[in-house]
């Protein structure tokens, strides 16, 4: 989390605040609330993923990170499959996710995989898009 919060303090035009952040994922992201994810190469951490689920049919992405130098090999492809796999293996048919324009390849990745812009449906701070997928 710490690479992925570093990244997000270098790109997002005002910084990004990390301790807010890891104490959402404190509970968040544990069962019966959700999942976390992460994605190994040897002893490198150089992805990861969480689902926090929103109701009996929704369940929200958070923290989908690849590392940079991971990028444009279908890690972060694989990463987003494997969520969506959890969230339909929790029964849950709709999944939704929020990002920031910063964040370019995240969301042409998105587009390229069928998401699709909704209206704002959470008050984050660092979000300027948000999406929706039936799965």
């Amino acid at each position: 989390m710490s690479q992925y919060f570093d990244e997000l303090d270098r790109r997002f035009t005002d910084g990004f605040d990390a301790d807010a952040a890891h104490d959402d994922a404190e509970v968040g992201f544990r069962p019966p609330n959700g999942v976390f994810l992460i994605a190994v190469d040897g002893d490198a951490v150089v992805g990861c993923g969480a689902i926090q689920y929103v109701d009996a049919n929704t369940a929200e992405i958070k923290r989908m990170w690849v590392d940079a130098s991971r990028r444009g090999v279908g890690l972060g492809r694989r990463l987003l499959g494997r969520l969506e796999a959890e969230i339909r293996g929790s029964g849950r048919t709709r999944v939704v996710l929020d990002t920031n324009d910063a964040l370019t390849e995240a969301i042409a990745m998105y587009g390229r995989l069928g998401y699709v812009p909704i209206e704002r449906y959470n008050d984050n701070p660092y979000a300027d898009r948000w999406f929706e997928k039936s799965v």
